[in-house]
């Protein structure tokens, strides 16, 4: 069972890599990813992509389908969204410019057949302002790439069972952009006793001979070999026949024509171990030509200026000695790492932003940066969808003051600082929390961002009302979650109330954590849990509580995250909160004072309503404010004629009767 788990699984995986990149190409995109669903249905999970490294999304692995971001609308949506340019973006889709304010423009399609959507594609690419974006034939290629792969999973799911949907802790398939091959590898089989290879194409490429008319003959390879290493070549195969192996013999090819240039090639082989009568009369191989990546490692290293290389994600790759020696580090300390990482001096959110910025928009990018104790350094990022190639050279004249692209060591907290991925976990909330009104829409928004974010089921908010908890708001599958705290006075020694009281979160990691510090309280179906306080100008609001099924492990910056979203949710939630009793006093009011009849008129027809009150509002007929009357009857002929009134009255022989409180009786006469 676990042979064909694994098999349809690689399967969905190469449909799933197919799929991505076959946008990208068709689109002329730099990247591309395609977001499935959750078995929950409440979220879209990042499963592939190609050209960008998860890592470069920060918190966009996993997407709340409510969320106004253009791929979680295509999915719940059905319909395609194009996104020109950042202006664009920024105009329909605010929550996204925020969190990626870059000049990129993006396509968003659902993934789907039969009328069941399964996900969503998506592609990025680098756009200037004004710019038109995809055309009609190339997104119309989009849809057809995500129907195709949306029927292809469809056919998968009916044939083995393999699920469309995704679990949050999936790893995505990842596929590079395509970038300019640094070393050229052919493949031979050499016949020892006959003398005859069996090659490839590349193998012919890098010996300069045509495949179709190559003869096989190890001698005509040798005649491509600059003359003295012909004897060498020869002895090469004594070597193998013997030893078994060659490890590494290099060799001079010689160019062509009549000049005398070379290059070196290395010949790696061994004898295959076979039972018959093919057994050590074979060697198979390879033959590498290093000579682009040899010649550009030269390059760079006779340069004064510092030249690194960055990976898509960030992660530095080479740097040449002059870029060692700047920036005060080894190869082996910088190599494989993020230079924000390993450079206490580099460690700014900013530097991390220019360099997503770079690679997102694909346009060059530079800062300032001031080495301990006095040294300037210039830095410029020049981006591919492979990577970035970044410079660093020391500025002439000490730099007079800081600037706000300049970072200095003294400048920065004692605390490590936030990075992005934090900053858009707070960007994001915060956008969605500014457009909720009532406490309801608060806590509909914390549990569409908060549970999709860290991977939590279960989210309870308890609010302080006359010095106990009561439960406010609840989602998720366990409907008993934390049912016990329900009316628990404030002084009563829960983690719930200690949180609150105590100001600080409390992150309890397992059944076994929670009974040793709170022995007695029920734990249910859940595994770990989060106690967030939510405190506003000082004062407690209540408690917000994430729970997991699972067990899950709360890192330094999950609990960075949660304390910093805390402060925002109590804000909000004390804002709405505040709306909802100025609502509830204003409807009270209106129930109380207003008459619950209106007069009965002898063949009419009564209506009534209720406006909301306002300062002035504008007349019918000439457009202009005034103050509203007290008291009185406006008839359907006088708002004709200009009279301040209420809305227009677009029946004959009715009439608007209101009072101090705005209520209208709308008469229609029979």
């Amino acid at each position: 069972m676990s042979g064909m788990t694994i098999g349809v699984t690689v399967e969905r995986e190469d449909l799933l890599a197919a799929a991505v990149v076959e946008a990208v190409e068709g689109t002329g995109a730099y990247a591309g990813s395609i977001f499935l669903r959750s078995r929950d249905r409440r979220s879209i999970v990042l499963a592939a992509t190609c050209g960008t490294p998860p890592s470069l999304l920060g918190g966009w692995r996993l997407i709340p389908v409510s969320s106004p971001i253009p791929v979680a609308v295509a999915y719940s949506s059905g319909r395609t969204v194009h996104l020109a340019d950042a202006e664009e973006t920024m105009r329909r889709y605010p929550q996204l410019a925020v969190a990626l304010p870059y000049a990129f423009g993006s396509c968003s399609v659902p993934v789907g057949a039969r009328g069941e959507t399964f996900g969503s594609l998506a592609v990025v690419w680098a756009a200037s302002p004004g710019s038109e974006g995809l055309s009609k034939a190339q997104r119309r290629q989009m849809r057809t790439v995500a129907n195709r792969l949306g029927g292809s999973l469809a056919a998968l799911r009916a044939r083995t069972g393999d699920p469309v949907e995704c679990e949050p802790g999936t790893v995505p398939v990842e596929t590079p952009a395509p970038s300019a091959a640094a070393v050229r590898v052919g493949l031979f089989d050499w016949d020892l006793a006959l003398g005859t290879f069996t090659v490839d194409d590349e193998l012919c490429a890098i010996f300069g001979l045509d495949p179709d008319a190559f003869d096989g003959q190890a001698e005509t390879l040798a005649s491509c070999l600059h003359p003295g290493d012909r004897v060498a070549f020869r002895a090469g195969a004594r070597e193998a026949a013997g030893a078994g192996r060659i490890t590494a013999r290099r060799l001079r090819v010689r160019d062509g024509g009549d000049g005398e240039g070379c290059r070196t090639v290395e010949l790696w082989g061994r004898v295959p171990v076979a039972d018959d009568a093919r057994a050590g009369t074979h060697l198979v191989g390879a033959v590498v030509d290093a000579r682009a990546g040899r010649a550009a490692v030269a390059a760079v290293e006779r340069l004064r200026d510092g030249l690194f290389s960055l990976a898509p994600d960030g992660r530095v790759t080479h740097a040449n000695r002059s870029a060692l020696r700047l920036l005060g580090v080894s190869g082996d300390e910088v190599l494989g790492g993020f230079l924000w990482d390993v450079l206490p001096w580099l460690s700014d959110p900013d530097i991390e932003y220019r360099h997503r910025s770079a690679m997102i928009s694909q346009t060059p990018s530079s800062f300032l940066a001031r080495r301990p104790p006095d040294q300037w350094l210039a830095f410029s990022l020049h981006p591919e969808a492979d990577g970035a190639t970044g410079r660093v050279v020391p500025l002439g004249q000490p730099h007079p003051a800081p600037t706000p692209s300049a970072f200095t060591a003294e400048a920065a907290p004692a605390a490590p600082p936030a990075r992005l991925g934090v900053m858009y976990h707070v960007l994001q909330l915060g956008s969605a929390l500014t457009e909720a009104v009532t406490a309801r829409e608060v806590c509909e928004a914390v549990g569409d961002q908060l549970l999709p974010a860290f991977g939590g089921q279960q989210m309870a908010i308890y609010v302080v009302r006359d010095k106990a908890m009561h439960r406010l708001f609840h989602t998720g599958h366990h409907e008993d979650f934390l049912d016990w705290l329900e009316g628990m006075p404030l002084h009563a020694r829960l983690p719930g109330t200690e949180a609150l009281t105590s100001g600080a979160p409390l992150f309890i990691e397992s059944q076994q954590d929670l009974s040793r510090g709170y022995p007695g309280i029920p734990t249910g179906e859940v595994s770990s849990w989060a106690y967030l306080p939510l405190i506003a100008s000082g004062r407690p609001v209540g408690t917000c509580v994430l729970g997991f099924d699972d067990v899950h492990r709360f890192t330094e910056k999950d609990r960075g995250v949660l304390t910093a979203l805390a402060g925002l949710i109590a804000q909000a939630l004390e804002r709405a909160r505040l709306y909802d009793s100025e609502f509830a006093v204003a409807r009270g009011l209106q129930q109380a004072l207003l008459p619950h009849r209106l007069p009965v008129i002898p063949e009419s027809m009564s209506l009534r309503a209720i406006c909301p009150a306002q300062a002035e509002w504008t007349s019918a007929a000439t457009g202009t404010t005034s103050s509203p009357p007290t008291t009185g009857l406006v008839s359907s002929s006088e708002t004709s004629r200009g009279t301040a009134s209420p809305p227009r009255l677009p029946w004959p022989n009715c009439a608007v009767r209101y009072g101090p409180s705005q209520r209208w009786a709308i008469h229609l006469g029979m």
